[in-house]
């Protein structure tokens, strides 16, 4: 499977808000830098870490705006669409993959805080 493909896959798994789904995504070693958050690293971090962020949403769909693929390297324009009981936020994102051997090597996602926690309040 090509790398477009596959970042296809990992922002729709989202939707199932299943914690160890999304880190099958990962490298063993893979690192996911949530922008206004510290990185974390390797697949038990990321559990712990996704599954901590997820907690509170009851939905999510993410709308891909744009998508750029060239070798190991997927950058990926969209719209998170969280819903929490009654809350919902739609927060504009921009993620860069770095891929390897068909895994997320390196996540960077880039948001404002703000918007999500206003959303979230």
């Amino acid at each position: 499977m090509d790398n477009e493909t596959i970042i296809r896959e990992f922002i729709a798994a989202w939707s199932r808000l299943d914690a160890d789904e999304l880190v099958s995504y990962f490298a063993a070693d893979g690192i996911y830098y949530n922008m206004p958050i510290q990185p974390v690293q390797g697949h038990d971090a990321l559990k712990e870490f996704i599954a901590g962020f997820i907690s509170p949403w009851t939905s999510t769909e993410w709308e891909i705006v744009s998508l750029i693929a060239s070798g190991d390297h997927v950058a990926v324009e969209r719209i998170d669409r969280i819903s929490a009981g009654d809350k919902q936020v739609d927060l504009p994102c921009v993620g860069i993959f770095e891929m390897e051997a068909g895994k997320i090597k390196v996540w960077r996602d880039y948001f404002d805080m703000n918007t999500y926690i206003k959303g979230m309040s």
